[in-house]
């Protein structure tokens, strides 16, 4: 973060010498107008160019969550029994790897009140009250590995 601060500025210095040393041509050779308009134009669009580059890049580098799905297969007969979704089963297994609510919302690109809505769900079809019932409860019923 403080080297591209540091970038912008001595660009930013590299910038106002350079339009200083044009104004100075400017009165010494009398240049037209257009010919600086052109050139700041010609720096900025360069500058902008740059910083996209340097955003795009910084872009690609953040990892891009993915839906996960328990790493073992539940078994069908109990997941059919108790009416859990393959949703639900997902939020299970992040609660179980320890996320927060807004972390799994994150993670399987939902909003925070429908893995609250999941999680209520999950809870009245496990019979539990709490995240670390409901946890302990899918170990017990092979839900979760």
């Amino acid at each position: 973060m403080k080297k591209t601060i540091l970038l912008y500025g001595l660009a930013l210095a590299l910038l106002t010498f350079l339009l200083k040393g044009i104004e100075y041509r400017y009165y010494l050779r009398e240049l037209s107008v257009e010919f600086y308009v052109g050139a700041v134009a010609v720096l900025f669009s360069g500058l902008g160019i740059w910083m996209g580059l340097k955003l795009t890049q910084a872009f690609r580098r953040k990892e891009t969550p993915r839906a996960v799905s328990p790493k073992e297969d539940p078994d069908p007969g109990t997941v059919e029994k108790l009416g859990i979704s393959p949703r639900e089963l997902e939020v299970l297994q992040l609660m179980a790897e320890g996320y927060s609510n807004q972390e799994i919302a994150d993670k399987l690109f939902i909003s925070l009140n429908t893995v609250k809505t999941h999680t209520s769900n999950l809870f009245s079809k496990l019979d539990v009250r709490r995240r670390t019932q409901a946890i302990q409860r899918g170990k017990e019923l092979a839900l979760l590995s």
